[in-house]
């Protein structure tokens, strides 16, 4: 129960060091005037609930969800170094990014609708997302061993690099420059008025893996124990490749191709917790990911810059030495 709390004094502590920090200095009785008063006009109001407040909860969304997959799929695939990036997804949520921003410019019209700018990028990003999520969900149901899909996730994770590849090849200049700029992440697309709707749609995949507690504890030891005691394996698999897959699409078409937060959290949660029950694990890994991407939008923010630095030039600083010592630890 400690540690638990203390997880959750970290996650405010950044939290609120996140609304108070940036280029611009907000003290804390200000904060506290906006967020008691949020009808008061001011400077204060503004860069609180407009930028800081919807950034930071969309990095406590982005992380706990992709930490949560992470945990799930390590156990899914018997494998430490599996994370949602590994299933194919994020691959395809940047090829049909590369589509909207390479191939069409970045504005689609037809029949009188236009789409242009983050709504464009995000509807072809989760589209492509989802193309390969039902793919993957469709495999799942021919193959009988995990490791079999993971190599697909794998190989689909190719294809769509090479697809993004030759794209990039034939693209104009400021083309290529609005995909890398995608590409690099950014807790900050998702204003006060989108964020809600996001936090609903990611809502039926965390029930779901909460349902699926006791057959993922029954998977740790194998898949013949999980049948033994009951378990569909083949329907528990492809459900939780769907709930895990949406997670990571809906995170990837809105902040970009996130790393590490996945592969690291999980691990962080391990070793804070020293358990590997899915009923400790998937709180434990979800307030993990919400405080390291939190500590992530700080830093990339932090004072004295006057420009929001890339999420993902700052995740693989944290993440891989984090995974590096916890490997050694083990």
């Amino acid at each position: 129960m400690m540690r638990f709390l203390f997880l959750v004094a970290l996650v405010l502590l950044l939290a609120l060091a996140n609304l108070l920090m940036g280029s611009v200095r907000v003290s804390v009785a200000e904060v506290w005037q906006v967020l008691t008063h949020p009808a008061t006009e001011s400077t204060a109001s503004f860069i609180v609930l407009q930028h800081r407040l919807p950034q930071l909860l969309t990095a406590l969304l982005a992380g706990a969800s992709l930490a949560v997959g992470g945990a799930v799929l390590q156990t899914l695939f018997r494998n430490p170094l599996a994370d949602p990036s590994l299933l194919g997804v994020n691959a395809g949520a940047s090829l049909g990014a590369a589509v909207a921003l390479l191939l069409w410019g970045g504005v689609v019209s037809a029949g009188g609708w236009v789409l242009s700018g983050f709504v464009l990028t995000l509807v072809f990003a989760l589209a492509g997302a989802l193309a390969v999520l039902f793919l993957l969900v469709g495999v799942a149901r021919r193959l009988s061993g995990a490791g079999g899909l993971l190599i697909v996730g794998v190989m689909l994770s190719f294809i769509a690099s090479s697809a993004v590849s030759l794209l990039n090849f034939f693209a104009t200049a400021e083309g290529v420059r609005s995909y890398m700029l995608w590409g690099m992440g950014d807790f900050s697309t998702l204003g006060a008025d989108r964020l809600p709707l996001v936090a609903v749609a990611l809502l039926p995949a965390w029930i779901g893996l909460i349902v699926a507690i006791k057959p993922l504890d029954a998977l740790l030891l194998g898949s013949d124990y999980a049948r033994s005691m009951g378990v569909d394996v083949g329907r528990t698999r492809w459900l939780l490749l769907l709930a895990v897959g949406w997670l990571s699409a809906l995170v990837t078409a809105t902040c970009g191709p996130i790393a590490f937060l996945g592969l690291a959290a999980p691990h962080l949660a391990r070793l804070l917790f020293r358990t590997a029950l899915h009923r400790t694990l998937l709180p434990a890994a979800f307030l993990t990911g919400a405080a390291l991407a939190l500590l992530c939008l700080l830093i990339s923010r932090w004072p004295g810059t006057d420009s929001i630095l890339p999420i993902n030039a700052i995740t693989p600083l944290i993440g891989a030495p984090l995974v590096i010592v916890l490997l050694l630890k083990k």
